[in-house]
């Protein structure tokens, strides 16, 4: 028996779809087309993850243990997969959504019994969010951002670019570097922002502070930092320390909703910027996250939001991202169609001034990111562990794919508040902050 050509075969006929790769079981037996990418079931346990969990997250429990792997590059796998997926459903809409009939589940049985394959349930990756509580909770919340953000700073500076920037870089050339194209973002922002020296501005959801230390730094503004992960709240104030800045940082360990605590009064905050973190707000909460910017902003008052989005129309998309990133990545994030979102914010009453799509930014930013994770391998494993890391992997390839097949998107949306009169105060053209 060719176990690697049995289940290939299993495979494609619950898919309905001829899948462009070349398998390798754990027997070492091998099946499909010579030159395409290598999937590799190095252990039966792979099967048993998908056979307790079937389509995406069995699958992805398989790769993060190390069950399951593919041989080269893993962007260029999942792209043939993609691609191959794309074909089918312009033919069928069906096609690649598994259908279990009695006969093959029948058939699968006994390609189960005969390999050896059935057994209990896998032990569940540690790298899995558990949340409890309900959605959208401060509590929930809290747990959420922790689980992906409190890794460990040591890790996310071997990931990200010096200023540890956790968001799309802006890629004003091709040939930047990715601390360059970060450092060009936040000067985009802040110059949007129309940034100048003793202004007060509020960074909701400042990660490790790259945006709340540059303003501070080189814009001379006064910035209000807030985040969920004590591990980043204690990260910026280390820097801000460092940099002398202490005197215009202040970050604290704030839900948006409680900002009150943090002394932000209504109608007093010159600028608000919050940069990608607006999916992990919730799909009904944003109502109030809006409203809650539109209440701290002074008249004539601007706010930056640079947010990622997705279609959620395409049959079996799903505003999370998927069972993986929902699973392992992100947990409760929504990401809403970005005419959606734009309608949300004007809503509150902010006059959008401007859209800048930055899609095709994400997957040069990822590259970078990926390459510091592999450059950095060991040191990572030793500080995360292997699970984390592979996860990391899948992670970074599968979403930079997202983006650069116009699955997801990431935009920068510019409001301000007008005055009760209708002034904004805002330049007459964008190339003011282009320029």
């Amino acid at each position: 028996m060719n176990l690697a050509a049995r289940l290939l075969a299993l495979a494609e006929d619950a898919l309905n779809l001829r899948l462009p790769v070349r398998l390798r079981a754990w027997d070492g037996s091998v099946a499909g087309p010579a030159g395409a990418p290598t999937l590799v079931i190095a252990d039966r346990r792979a099967i048993r993850h998908v056979l307790w969990s079937p389509g995406e997250l069995g699958v992805a429990r398989a790769y993060v243990q190390g069950y399951l792997d593919v041989e080269g590059d893993l962007s260029d796998g999942l792209r043939a997969m993609w691609e191959a997926v794309r074909v089918a459903r312009a033919a069928d809409p069906d096609a690649a959504r598994p259908r279990i009939t009695p006969r093959l589940a029948l058939r699968a049985a006994r390609l189960a019994v005969r390999t050896r394959a059935l057994g209990r349930r896998p032990a569940i990756p540690a790298a899995e969010a558990t949340l409890t509580g309900g959605l959208h909770t401060r509590e929930r919340d809290r747990a959420a951002i922790s689980h992906h953000y409190d890794l460990s700073n040591d890790f996310y500076e071997l990931i990200l670019d010096p200023q540890m920037a956790y968001s799309s870089a802006f890629f004003a050339r091709p040939d930047m570097t990715l601390e360059e194209a970060q450092t060009a973002k936040l000067d985009l922002v802040c110059r949007k922002l129309g940034l100048q020296p003793g202004m007060r501005m509020l960074d909701i959801g400042s990660g490790w502070g790259s945006l709340t230390l540059h303003a501070a730094e080189h814009y001379g503004v006064h910035v209000t930092g807030v985040t969920l992960s004590s591990e980043q709240r204690d990260f910026v104030l280390k820097r801000a320390a460092e940099r002398g800045l202490q005197g215009r940082v202040d970050v604290s360990l704030r839900h948006f909703r409680d900002l009150a605590g943090a002394g932000v009064a209504d109608g007093t905050v010159d600028a608000v910027a919050s940069i990608e973190m607006g999916e992990h707000v919730g799909d009904a909460e944003y109502v109030d996250f809006t409203q809650a910017i539109a209440r701290y902003l002074r008249p004539g008052g601007r706010v930056l939001i640079q947010q990622m989005s997705r279609s959620n129309s395409a049959k079996g998309d799903r505003p999370g991202g998927g069972p993986f990133i929902e699973t392992y990545i992100a947990p409760d994030m929504h990401m809403k169609p970005l005419a959606k979102t734009i309608g949300l914010i004007a809503d509150a009453g902010i006059e959008i001034r401007d859209v800048q799509a930055m899609r095709e930014h994400y997957p040069l930013t990822v590259a970078g990111w990926a390459a510091n994770l592999e450059e950095h391998w060991s040191t990572a494993v030793a500080l995360v562990g292997e699970e984390q890391a592979r996860v990391w992997r899948l992670y970074l390839a599968g979403g930079s794919l997202a983006f650069e097949e116009n699955r997801m998107g990431v935009d920068q949306i510019l409001g301000v508040k007008p005055s009760a009169s209708g002034v904004a105060g805002m330049p007459l053209t964008p190339m003011d902050w282009l320029a």
